[in-house]
């Protein structure tokens, strides 16, 4: 009988010596527009642009994307990561998804952000993004975040974040085994931490340039995702996953400036932009992910999604500026209102948008003035 150690075994076999054939993971979000799905093809070599990749095709209608009678989806690699799972030469491929008449479909959120950030306006200012994510670690079977009492609650929050202690921080080997196999990969993942809410934990993502931010975090999810399937685990992006008690929720607190920004002052522009963010507030709103609501309530960290906010580390704001930012003159600032489970490329190519392409009349008149 096969066991988890004999089965190690021939996982972790090295093919290397015997063949030049590669292990390609294609990896695309399915048609909730969160859901990751993904499977494997043999490849002749070793290959390291995503235009040497071949394309290739699936069932859509298995993943929410097509029609039976008409089911066929097709994969173009566009990212390419060292896959820390199988090792070697193997590689995890980030893909997005079109009809077979090379149209990108409807979920495919990526060739959307790939127009806008490769707009003349857009490139120009190098957008940076720095991507805070925040997920929780579930009780397999019983959906109950890890290290809680089973029907029952922790004490209340306030020693769990950044916490140390086996009271205090649950989760912490599949964190740090995420961490490393990040690195492994290629990931520009720059930090971990625990959470406000005990079980739940925060990487981040970052600085990245305009679209690899999207693929970068994509990445980080699958793998995190692979982490907790071998733990037997289960990882949850819900915005609220305990709805009732005084507990924080879970976001993606996105980071962002622009070569302008970044320069002498910049600070003027961040104020500029930031007051974009608040006339297009509700469109926004409406893409920073399914189930926010729950989570922008004024408590907890969150502003209230009716009403947008700004101030200078005030984490109780849709937008927070750091008070470096505020002392430099210059700097980045954070839109605290994405959930844990948003598109990475809607939102970082909307803020994009918003900010060095969006017009408005209000904006204009003050800029003449």
């Amino acid at each position: 009988m096969l066991t988890p150690s004999s089965l190690a075994h021939f996982e972790n076999l090295d093919l290397s010596e015997l063949t030049k054939q590669i292990i390609a993971e294609y990896i695309w979000i399915g048609g909730s527009g969160c859901d990751l799905r993904s499977k494997a093809r043999t490849l002749s070599c070793s290959m390291t642009s995503p235009k040497d990749l071949p394309k290739w095709n699936y069932d859509g209608s298995s993943t929410g994307q097509a029609q039976g009678d008409d089911s066929e989806v097709i994969l173009y690699p566009q990212a390419i990561f060292r896959d820390p799972f199988r090792g070697g030469q193997n590689i995890l491929v980030i893909c997005d998804t079109y009809s077979p008449k090379g149209e990108p479909l409807p979920s495919n959120n990526r060739a959307r952000a790939a127009r806008i950030f490769d707009t003349e306006e857009v490139a120009m200012e190098e957008p940076w993004f720095g991507l805070e994510q925040e997920y929780t670690l579930l009780q397999k079977d019983i959906n109950w975040p890890l290290g809680w009492p089973v029907g029952g609650y922790p004490a209340p929050q306030g020693p769990y974040y950044c916490g140390v202690g086996a009271n205090k921080a649950w989760g912490r080997d599949i964190v740090n085994a995420h961490y490393k196999a990040c690195l492994y990969a290629g990931v520009k993942i720059s930090g971990i931490n625990g959470e406000v809410m005990p079980g739940q934990w925060e990487f981040q993502v970052g600085p990245c340039v305009g679209l690899d931010a999207g693929d970068h975090l994509i990445c980080a999810r699958y793998i995190l995702e692979r982490m907790t399937e071998i733990a037997n685990v289960v990882l949850s992006f819900e915005p609220k996953p305990i709805a009732t008690g005084e507990w924080n929720g879970a976001g993606c607190h996105t980071n962002y400036s622009t070569k302008s920004m970044r320069s002498a002052g910049g600070y003027e522009l961040i104020r500029e932009a930031i007051e974009k963010l608040g006339m297009r507030h509700k469109e926004h709103i409406a893409l920073y992910g399914e189930g926010n609501e729950k989570r922008l309530t004024g408590k907890h960290e969150t502003a209230s999604m009716d009403k947008f906010s700004w101030g200078v580390a005030d984490r109780g704001a849709s937008v927070r500026v750091g008070r470096e930012t505020e002392a430099d003159g210059k700097g980045y600032f954070e839109d605290r209102r994405p959930s844990a489970n948003m598109d990475p490329y809607l939102v970082t190519s909307m803020i994009a948008e918003t900010t060095l392409l969006w017009k408005s009349v209000g904006v204009k008149e003050k800029a003449s003035a």
